[in-house]
């Protein structure tokens, strides 16, 4: 079905077919037509982080910025969705137009700037689904207008917010498209961060009952240092989950396009390697006790199983959908099927 809307959809602005498919998508959900978008995949447990995934593929942060279409989402066959990122006030985001296609290379440039309607409207949005399916998780950040010596302030509160919702909540320090956000990740500003963060999110643990695990999402424009610095503090931290990563300001592979030198993070098939890399390596920087999961670049189920290769235990796509459609779900869930259920092969990840 998506084959024959994608044409449609190619022909509208980037930012308005964004609108448009989510609305829908949501439609067909609530005219019990969702079969009709994708084929549900065959459950395939997994257990990450203290929690029970129906299956190993989800949804990357920043399609369902207000927790809108969570059933619908879900409908489609991951095994987790994320939403947000979310902040403390609504905001618009970066003027229009600020989403751009590279059809030839697959790959999407955006510079939405945390366009969201704020971290109370996600919550009651949050409340009214009826989740019968996969797990959610729920991206935090910070109000653009907020300066980063503040940043904890908005961060804490989001996160108090979402604790009794979420499955997992994920911080955002790696969005290319807030000014200054990615000097958070610097070694000392992300000590003070995360450390903050852990100790309410003990406090929020004992108060409710029940423990969320909390994910740090990271850039692939980290050196090697940087690398070994977020490792470092976030091992030492023991934060539950890491997640590689964000999207690129980088332009390779995509010098050619008319829209390279618009401003902005690059998503899709160009990210692949250097999300890869980064994920690889800060997998050999961290305490094996923490789990990451794989996202970037991700357009077919061979994608998802390098990023499994490469010491995810789980993978998310998001611009993938926008060219390939809801069936890389189902593509993603049985080439990660094939994986597991094959001869060990001294589980040596392949060169990237």
């Amino acid at each position: 079905m998506y084959s024959l809307a994608r044409p449609f959809l190619f022909g509208l602005d980037a930012e308005r077919a964004h609108g448009l498919g989510l609305t829908a998508l949501e439609t067909a959900y609530r005219s019990g037509l969702n079969p009709l978008m994708a084929r549900p995949p065959k459950p395939l447990p997994t257990k990450v982080f203290g929690l029970s995934f129906p299956n190993p593929v989800g949804l990357a942060a920043g399609l369902d910025k207000n927790g809108a279409h969570v059933d619908a989402l879900l409908s489609l066959g991951f095994g987790f969705i994320e939403i947000g990122t979310v902040t403390p006030k609504p905001q618009a985001g970066n003027p229009r137009p600020r989403m751009f296609r590279l059809p030839e290379q697959q790959a999407v440039i955006n510079r939405l700037g945390f366009n969201n309607d704020g971290v109370d409207a996600l919550v009651r949005n949050v409340a009214k689904a009826r989740r019968k399916r996969g797990l959610l998780g729920i991206n935090i950040g910070k109000n653009k207008d907020t300066p980063n010596e503040n940043a904890e302030s908005d961060y804490l509160y989001c996160l108090e917010r979402v604790y009794p919702l979420a499955d997992y909540i994920t911080v955002n320090i790696s969005s290319p498209n807030t000014a200054g956000l990615r000097e958070l990740q610097e070694e000392q500003s992300l000590r003070r961060l995360v450390g903050s963060l852990r100790e309410a999110q003990e406090k929020f643990a004992a108060r409710e009952g029940r423990r969320v695990p909390m994910l740090v999402k990271i850039a692939p424009d980290l050196s090697d240092d940087d690398i070994e610095a977020a490792g470092r503090v976030l091992g030492e931290l023991q934060v539950d989950g890491v997640i590689a990563t964000n999207t690129t300001i980088a332009r390779d592979g995509v010098e050619d396009s008319p829209h390279a030198k618009e401003v902005g993070g690059l998503s899709g098939r160009p990210l692949m390697s250097q999300s890869t890399t980064v994920l690889r390596k800060m997998r050999t920087r961290l305490p094996e006790n923490i789990s990451m999961i794989g996202v970037g670049g991700i357009l077919s189920g061979a994608d998802a199983v390098t990023k499994m290769a490469a010491g995810a235990s789980l993978v998310q796509c998001y611009s993938g959908l926008v060219y390939r459609g809801p069936a890389l779900v189902h593509e993603c869930v049985e080439a990660i099927r094939r994986r597991k259920e094959a001869p060990s092969r001294g589980n040596v990840p392949p060169t990237i």
